[in-house]
């Protein structure tokens, strides 16, 4: 049959096409092991092989490839010819045999292991009725022990599978009509919904500015009620300062300062405790020679020229450094230390934390403030701290060492 050649329309099918012929009778049953090719099968088992384990573009394809041209037959006319053409051993028919060998290899080689007829008619049985009945049907009618009656029970079953398959190709067809009715039911029904919710939207989104505005007057409400009580108890304050008899606040203030003076006399004494302990540890580190080795004497720095003389100690005060470089405060504390002062350090807020910046002041009978390396917050805190309690107090600018022997001349005790 030639396929590259449309059939005209009403034109008579081939006498030899394979569809309209009646069943040829069963082949006789073989011995071997050797499966059997397309072209061995009986002619009434090409019909079911090509259209049940070969789609129509692979026929189509495979047609196209052996012609050498593009086949122009309809899908009826190309399912016949190569029926036609399997029925003998020729380029197509290899071609067939070797597609659906590939196709269906995994099926193939778990056919072979059934050595008999009974088991071959079994794993026929089982594969039916799963998804994979192209392939057992390819295995099956190849296997070299599926004999004539085998053959025929199993191109009966395909046979009803295909009335069933286009049975429930209708039943789907339908029901795929039926769910088209629905969805555009459904699609209708969305379409309002979103209107309906795009209204509801708009309607809740002109709420919300109005709440909004509201929302807004009343905080200028608020502010205003907020102003008025703040003066109305401003005025509370000047009636209660007013009053001649205070005693009662006037002694709740006198006690507790009394507590804030104890409580920093006690952290006074804290540190003074803490600083003599270390000043022993670093006297007994420094005295105390290694195993074997004599006495280290550690050479004395010469005084600067304006450091303050032996006579003008500060008799153990204690001196607090507030600022300065990390690597300069060694160097301070030398300096206080020469003169008998206790050395205390704060750093400004750079890495000690400013919450205790107050409880060191506290602490401190002298503060020297090294202004360019502390922060703005340390600055005022130091400031307000001094010029309440009264202690002295010398700024410095620069972080220097001269510095800071300026400022020990200027806290120096005056002598009476």
């Amino acid at each position: 049959m030639n396929l590259l050649q449309p059939r005209p329309i009403g034109a008579a099918l081939p006498d030899d096409d394979p569809c309209c012929r009646p069943a040829t009778p069963l082949i006789p049953e073989r011995l071997g092991s050797r499966r059997r090719r397309i072209w061995e099968l009986g002619a009434h088992a090409h019909c079911p092989v090509i259209g049940v384990c070969l789609p129509l573009p692979v026929v189509r394809r495979l047609a196209d490839k052996v012609l050498g041209g593009q086949a122009l037959a309809t899908d009826y006319e190309l399912h016949c010819g190569v029926n036609s053409d399997c029925r003998q051993r020729n380029p197509m028919a290899e071609a067939v045999q070797k597609e659906l060998d590939r196709r269906y290899l995994l099926t193939v080689r778990q056919s072979l292991k059934l050595k008999t007829t009974e088991a071959l008619a079994g794993w026929w049985q089982q594969q039916r009725q799963g998804d994979s009945v192209p392939g057992a049907l390819w295995a099956t009618l190849t296997h070299s022990r599926c004999d004539a009656l085998l053959e025929e029970r199993v191109l009966q079953d395909i046979h009803l599978l295909q009335h069933q398959a286009g049975a429930a190709n209708r039943a789907d067809l339908a029901r795929l009509d039926s769910l088209l009715d629905e969805n555009r039911v459904l699609a209708n029904e969305l379409a309002r919904v979103q209107e309906r919710c795009t209204r509801q939207a708009r309607e809740q989104a002109q709420k919300l500015e109005r709440a909004q505005s509201e929302l807004m007057l009343a905080r200028a409400a608020l502010v205003g009620r907020d102003t008025l009580v703040a003066c109305l108890r401003e005025d509370l304050a000047t009636l209660e300062a007013s009053i001649p008899d205070l005693r009662g606040h006037q002694a709740l203030s006198e006690q507790l300062a009394r507590q804030l003076e104890r409580i920093q006399n006690l952290e006074r004494a804290l540190l003074r405790t803490q600083q003599i302990l270390e000043m022993e540890r670093l006297r007994q580190t420094q005295t105390e020679p290694p195993d074997g080795q004599p006495p280290r004497v550690e050479p004395q720095d010469a005084p600067g020229p304006q450091a303050p003389a032996a006579g003008e100690a500060l008799g153990e005060r204690a001196v607090l450094c507030v600022g300065g470089r990390p690597a300069s405060v060694p160097a301070y504390r030398r300096l206080i230390e020469e003169v008998g002062a206790r050395f205390m350090h704060h750093d400004g807020g750079e890495q000690d934390h400013i919450a205790r910046l107050d409880s060191t002041l506290a602490a401190a009978d002298l503060v020297i403030c090294q202004t360019g390396c502390i922060s703005h917050d340390a600055y005022w805190r130091v400031k307000d701290h001094c010029k309440r309690t009264g202690k002295r107090c010398v700024f410095v600018d620069k972080p220097s060492a001269a510095s800071l022997r300026r400022a020990l001349v200027i806290l120096k005790p005056v002598k009476g």
